[in-house]
């Protein structure tokens, strides 16, 4: 989706075909999410993250991509959960949030969960978490316990050593929560990972203006190093939100009851897409976004697919988290949690005439600290020597009450 470009120009195209979405005013109205005033400061951060990855990937990336923010920032959420000291400080930044702000995030996160695939019945938008761990290599309960109420993770126990099963497994929840486009994110489970923490994002929606398929013809496409090929090129003429400046032009073009759309930003003459990956790094997406206005149109847009895999810790370490793939603190997530061998993502995305389906997953492994002794399966706490105690509130961790007992 974020690859996809564009082509405005002024010859004849085919009109708009509306199926409804802005116009549809009955029981799939437009209602813009509700977030409380501090939720909405972690949206910003969230695109302060979103630019910051996506002009990465342009950079390191030369052929077509296609990538989620949301779902990577789903699983670093996760992450951040189960990180202590200056392992949770550095994700905390990499995402934008402030130290100390775990609780708000994860119930920032569960609105977005909740809300965000209810917005338009004419779309389809599934996220999902899961972490599978291996046997016998348990996870914190409070950690689970987290990451199950705010982010609805999926928790299971495979056999790492069974390397068939454990892949079926996990590949099959990715071919499921991607509705099989993608049907497998690894080729072997490795006996060292204590777990793999797992986020997929599944989108698919109708334009509110579709392109007519007769008009769907071959044209030249013209590439950035002055090649020149050719694609399946549709084209319709339609009012549209448009803007453009000295960089780049852009078009959204809208899905279902217009909660969604497209935006595509393509560049001008002595332009390209690393330009304008750098410029929305720095300017104020808020202000870009609600700069284009409806006028008409003439659209010509490529008829695509695209796959795309790319390993990410090089990145992540890069924008601000080198400790969670070294010397990393996961306690919080499991006595035996050592640190990241891994972050990945999968992207895969189909743009016809109807409309788009895109799906995305992120990966992350977490190797075995093997150091760790064994938990003992009986646990003995014998109170017979003089002793502090605490009253304290789960939910904020308020002390009530302190004392000490030394039998007297």
């Amino acid at each position: 989706m974020l690859a996809a470009v564009a082509a405005l120009l002024i010859m004849p195209a085919a009109s708009c075909d509306k199926i409804g979405g802005q116009e549809d005013n009955g029981d799939n109205a437009y209602k813009p999410l509700e977030l409380t005033t501090k939720a909405s400061s972690y949206i910003q951060k969230g695109n302060t993250f979103t630019f910051d990855f996506i002009e990465r990937i342009n950079k390191e990336v030369k052929e077509d991509y296609v990538i989620s923010p949301l779902s990577m920032q789903f699983l670093l959420g996760m992450l951040l959960d189960g990180a202590n000291g200056e392992t949770a400080a550095q994700i905390a930044n990499v995402l934008g949030y402030g130290a100390g702000e775990v609780d708000e995030v994860n119930k920032f996160c569960l609105s977005m969960l909740e809300q965000l695939p209810e917005l338009d019945k004419k779309t389809t938008l599934n996220i999902a978490n899961a972490i599978f761990v291996d046997d016998g290599w348990p996870l914190n309960k409070s950690f689970v316990s987290t990451v199950g109420k705010y982010f609805k993770a999926e928790v299971s126990n495979l056999d790492f050593s069974d390397n068939a099963a454990s892949l079926k497994a996990i590949n099959g929840w990715s071919n499921t929560h991607t509705n099989g486009m993608i049907p497998k994110v690894l080729d072997e489970v490795d006996q060292r990972m204590l777990a793999y923490l797992m986020n997929a994002v599944y989108f698919k929606s109708q334009w509110v203006n579709q392109f007519p398929k007769e008009s769907t013809i071959d044209e030249a496409f013209f590439y950035e190093d002055g090649a020149m090929g050719k694609v399946k090129m549709m084209k319709m003429e339609c009012e549209l939100p448009y803007y453009e400046n000295d960089l780049f032009q852009l078009v959204s073009m809208p899905y279902g009851n217009g909660a969604f759309s497209m935006m595509v930003l393509l560049p001008k003459a002595e332009s390209y897409t690393a330009n304008i990956a750098a410029y929305l790094k720095k300017a104020d997406w808020n202000k870009l976004r609600n700069s284009p206005s409806e006028c008409k149109v003439d659209v010509w847009f490529p008829k695509f697919e695209s796959k795309f895999k790319i390993q990410l810790n090089d990145i992540l370490s890069a924008m601000g988290m080198p400790l969670a793939f070294g010397n990393a603190d996961f306690r919080a997530m499991s006595p035996y949690a050592d640190c990241l061998s891994f972050v990945q993502q999968d992207g895969a995305i189909k743009v016809d005439e109807e409309g788009s389906e895109a799906a995305a997953v992120s990966v992350a492994g977490m190797l075995k600290n093997t150091a760790v002794g064994d938990i003992p399966q009986v646990a003995f706490f014998h109170a017979d020597h003089p002793f502090l105690y605490l009253i304290t509130e789960k939910s904020t961790g308020v002390v009530l009450f302190a004392g000490r007992y030394s039998g007297n």
